[in-house]
């Protein structure tokens, strides 16, 4: 069985999801690649965010 730790969880599913935005939301194939390139780093960004933000709350 495939045991993913929480940040490998997220990298998977920003992947997926940033991919299926830049292909649904822009009609040229460079603007949907960075599209994408942009969605993931806001998804780990935000992440990397959050868990900073919770890491404060609990200390």
């Amino acid at each position: 069985m495939l045991a993913l730790s929480h940040f490998s969880a997220v990298l998977l599913f920003a992947t997926f999801a940033s991919v299926v935005f830049g292909i649904t939301q822009r009609t040229a194939p460079k603007a949907m690649i960075r599209y994408s390139l942009y969605c993931w780093v806001m998804f780990i960004g935000i992440v990397i965010v959050a868990s900073w933000f919770m890491w404060f709350i609990r200390r």
